[in-house]
């Protein structure tokens, strides 16, 4: 397909779900939804308009997801008025971490056992699947302000943090799999991929936030 012809789709596409909005809080599945069914009616198992080829466009994929990623997080983060120092944030940071470093350990145990996975692999396999989707939670957003509702800023909160927790699995899986550096002992590991950018991350959000 030319640039005309992409820029054709992806503007009827938008401006459709733009004229969609209203009705869609009253369907029974969500917008990524509608995205993953019209991607999958132009493939090639239907009318053979897409023939997507991740190998080829490995790069602008990475880079395509890795915006999305951004902009969703950014998103969620404007909503989030409430203090770092405040309590309410124990539960996000629990979830987030404790909660997701057990999920991790229970997928790779999975792969390793039930899916007869190399540790590597299954530790990779854990990182990426254990965070919840900040984009796909959109609908249960927290409401902007000091008082959002406790439920919603937890759930919030922690997609948020989670994509930066999961960092530090996801390359001890490649690393293990021989595609990072870990060093010895995996000490390069537990000083900069572990401590160092979960302290600085920790460092930059109490920063940023809201006093």
């Amino acid at each position: 397909m030319s640039l005309a012809h992409w820029s054709l789709l992806i503007g009827l596409l938008l401006l459709t779900m733009l004229l969609l909005d209203s009705f869609l809080p009253r369907l029974p599945f969500t917008v990524a939804m509608i995205y993953l069914g019209v991607g999958y009616v132009l493939g090639p198992d239907l009318l053979d308009v897409l023939a997507p080829d991740p190998f080829r466009y490995a790069g602008l994929l990475e880079l395509a997801t890795g915006i999305t990623l951004l902009i969703a997080l950014f998103a969620v983060g404007l909503q989030l008025g409430v203090p770092i120092r405040d309590r309410r944030w124990v539960s996000p940071f629990k979830l987030a971490f404790v909660s997701m470093t057990i999920t991790v350990a229970l997928i790779a145990a999975v792969g390793v056992w039930g899916l007869h996975l190399s540790p590597g692999a299954a530790i990779l396999l854990g990182g990426i699947l254990a965070p919840t989707d900040p984009v796909l939670a959109s609908d249960i957003q927290s409401e902007s302000g000091a008082a959002p509702d406790m439920g919603r800023f937890t759930l919030s909160a922690e997609g948020g943090l989670n994509d930066g927790a999961a960092f530090p699995f996801v390359l001890l899986g490649l690393g293990l799999l021989g595609q990072h550096e870990l060093g010895e002992y995996g000490r390069r590991w537990l000083a900069l991929d572990l401590a160092w950018a979960g302290l600085g991350g920790m460092a930059r959000l109490a920063h940023s936030a809201p006093s």
